[in-house]
């Protein structure tokens, strides 16, 4: 049996987990099948356990990045000679290790090499510019050994493409499933909007406070106070999240609502009447899919992941993310029940090669 490996040590939460265990179900009924023999090389097989998968277990290298780099360039090199031969190597997180594999593949999700960080970061995220910082170097290491790099959108290949000196038909662009519902018409159409939702961690790219000026520009230069902000950060999460709860907790129409599962999330879309998401980078922009379902209004930072995860949106109008002025105008214009910037977002087209599902996915990396 041909052997494949996934290796997922830095896989533990959020949305990189679920790609985790999207690919892992998806090998543990297509390996047997088809005479493919998969080792999961994992933080904690709990995470993602499925029958017909062999389980390599290891937190070492979680605990600092000096453990994880020497895993990935040193101990993933040993562990590939002890399990030889091995046909496909398939990193999910980024790195390309240093390895003994006939085909290497690598999974990018980091765009933090294209965050144009300020010195606001610095104070309250400076592991976040060094990740910007380090994020390109990390890639370099080995990316021409892979046959293919996977990413999620178009705009990210060509950059990565352009970046790397790497043909672009070595980049096979794999959107998430969610991206690729269709909008579809919501039973009752909002005559004014009063309510707004940003959901993010609290971290400083994703800028909240963009919302934040935006909201204390509508009450005190165009006097509207029938309106309500709720954005995802409770006020003690870290030195950020400190700052904007410090600065604007007295202005009564923001929300400071803190996390909320999943399910919660979902009964807070159906209540909000629009979307806000200011982030200044993302691979994705989960919560944009997930809204522009419901053929909301949304407002988006005008950047190229925003772009591409709000194709076939109808109700999407763009702001500069630096931009409060901008961004209250379009909140003002929208609680007033003037729609005329809200726009249908065009599709984008995928070059090949590109892959829908999980089986389109390994049937390039495979043959």
């Amino acid at each position: 049996m041909k052997k494949i490996v996934i290796s997922a040590v830095n896989l533990v939460e959020a949305g990189t987990l679920a790609i985790l265990r999207d690919c892992l179900a998806f090998l543990s009924d297509f390996a047997p099948k088809h005479g493919y023999h998969v080792t999961a090389i994992v933080f904690k097989r709990e995470l993602a356990d499925f029958p017909n998968i062999e389980y390599i277990e290891t937190t070492w290298p979680k605990k600092r990045w000096t453990n994880r780099l020497w895993y990935e360039y040193v101990s993933m090199n040993r562990i590939s000679k002890e399990i030889s031969p091995v046909y496909l190597w398939f990193s999910l997180h980024d790195t390309s290790p240093t390895v003994k594999a006939e085909r290497q593949a690598v999974y990018c999700h980091n765009s933090f090499s294209f965050y144009r960080w300020k010195m606001h970061d610095v104070i309250f995220a400076p592991k976040i510019v060094l990740f910007a910082l380090m994020t390109k170097y990390i890639y370099k290491t080995n990316i021409h050994q892979n046959h293919y790099l996977v990413v999620q959108q178009e705009w990210f290949r060509k950059a990565l493409s352009q970046m790397f000196d790497l043909n672009e038909k070595r980049i096979i662009v794999s959107p998430p499933d969610m991206a690729l519902q269709h909008a579809i018409q919501s039973n009752s159409k909002i005559q004014k909007v009063k309510s707004f939702l940003f959901a993010g961690s609290p971290n400083s790219h994703k800028n909240f406070e963009v919302i934040c000026k935006a909201s204390k520009i509508l009450i005190e230069k165009y006097h509207i106070t029938d309106f309500k902000v709720k954005i995802t950060v409770k006020g003690n999460e870290n030195k950020y999240a400190e700052w904007l709860y410090k600065n604007w907790k007295n202005i009564a129409q923001i929300d400071f609502m803190g996390f909320i599962p999943k399910g919660m999330l979902m009964e807070c879309y159906n209540k909000t009447d629009c979307l806000i998401f200011p982030s200044k980078i993302e691979s994705w922009g989960l919560p944009i899919s997930e809204f522009k379902i419901s053929n909301k209004p949304i407002l988006l930072a005008d950047l190229p992941y925003a772009h591409e995860t709000a194709q076939d949106s109808q109700l999407t109008a763009f702001f500069h993310p630096d931009d409060e002025q901008q961004l209250a105008i379009l909140m003002k214009e929208l609680i007033e029940g003037d729609f005329h910037q809200l726009k249908a977002v065009p599709s984008i087209e995928i070059k090949e090669p590109k892959a829908t599902n999980w089986l389109q996915l390994f049937q390039l990396l495979l043959n």
